[in-house]
């Protein structure tokens, strides 16, 4: 028993997608590397040049901007799973919770491209489960624009350490409140598999939008808003025993989501329960900058948790996360053992 960082990365690398089947080998993400020095674009911690993409689908996604140069890369890519674990055990981290990198973008509506790469990408997160399958835990990747393959996924990902379901704010340029998703809902709900909504957006007339915007509009709000869809259309009510996690947005935005959602719900005629997160059971993971003191009132103390973003560099990135959570003395050691551990078991089922 110890403490479970609810939101880690892998970085994806050419070993990813090695397990691409050979009738889909024309569609396997290759890396472009920028040669000419007349544009250059630094990574987000401004300190190294953006030289490699991948190429998907016939368009460049950025594969270094978002690295975090306090993970070594044989640890980020998973070259090396010991190495990890060794980083994990200096962190004080029992276990990791995987998701992707390259994948929070709008990367492709193409199914087959989508089938491809999701099943190798899968494929790739079995085999670093295998490593270490007590302490390396993963959310697979549906390919959501066939829900039969859909379902086959979560068949082999239940079969193989994966604790959750990736999903984004907008998917296949839908809502998440859409009916296109509930057998997707259904089947998770009998698999014991929570939907895991992580910052980021498969829309690309959303992105394209906000293409020049930091990402806060693009990747963030649309996770706000599907927490406050979801409610608003009782979703959770159909599918009783789902768990919904909100991932790497925050929990800052909790009190304002259910103030909103009160007013609507009374013009309606409805009350909204005090407990309405625990009620639905979702979970928000929250940052170590939080206010959790003002959070808590609103969430309850059962419904949160914390990730590192282990590998990357954005606003939500604090490799000392936990031991943050655990020492910065903003919560009882009660409720910080709640956030650290308990709270993450009881979504990802561990």
């Amino acid at each position: 028993m110890g403490a479970i960082d609810a939101d880690a990365h892998v970085v994806e690398c050419e070993k990813t997608f090695e397990y691409i089947e050979p009738e889909y080998r024309d569609l396997k993400p290759r890396v472009m590397v920028q040669k000419t020095e007349d544009v250059i674009e630094l990574d987000n911690e401004g300190v190294a040049a953006q030289r490699e993409y991948w190429v998907i689908d016939g368009r460049l996604q950025p594969k270094e901007g978002n690295i975090g140069h306090n993970t070594s890369k044989e640890s980020r890519e998973m070259a090396d799973v010991n190495i990890r674990l060794e980083h994990m055990n200096e962190l004080e981290i029992d276990v990791q919770v995987l998701y992707p990198t390259v994948f929070l973008r709008a990367w492709t509506q193409d199914p087959t491209t989508e089938y491809a790469i999701c099943r190798s990408y899968n494929r790739w997160l079995a085999d670093i489960w295998k490593a270490a399958p007590d302490r390396l835990k993963w959310v697979v990747m549906p390919p959501l624009t066939s829900m039969q393959k859909t379902m086959k996924e979560l068949d082999f990902a239940k079969e193989n350490g994966a604790v959750g379901i990736f999903m984004r704010g907008l998917e296949c340029e839908r809502r998440l409140d859409n009916p296109y998703f509930f057998p997707l809902y259904e089947r998770a709900q009998e698999l014991d598999m929570p939907i895991c909504f992580h910052s980021g957006n498969n829309s690309f007339r959303v992105r394209n939008i906000y293409a020049t915007e930091g990402g806060f509009a693009r990747s963030k709000l649309p996770v706000v808003s599907a927490f406050h869809s979801l409610l608003m259309s009782d979703i959770p009510a159909k599918f009783p025993d789902l768990r919904w996690g909100f991932v790497e947005v925050s929990a800052q935005w909790i009190p304002y989501a259910l103030n909103d959602l009160g007013l609507r719900f009374k013009r309606k005629g409805r009350r909204m329960s005090d407990t309405i997160l625990a009620d639905n059971n979702f979970y928000v993971a929250c940052q170590a900058t939080d206010e959790l003191d003002y959070i808590l009132p609103y969430s309850g103390e059962d419904q949160l948790v914390v990730g590192t973003d282990y590998g990357h560099a954005d606003t939500s990135s604090e490799i000392e996360a936990l031991r943050m959570v655990k020492n910065d003395g903003k919560v009882t050691a009660e409720v910080a053992d709640k956030i650290l551990e308990g709270n993450a078991r009881a979504l990802y089922g561990l």
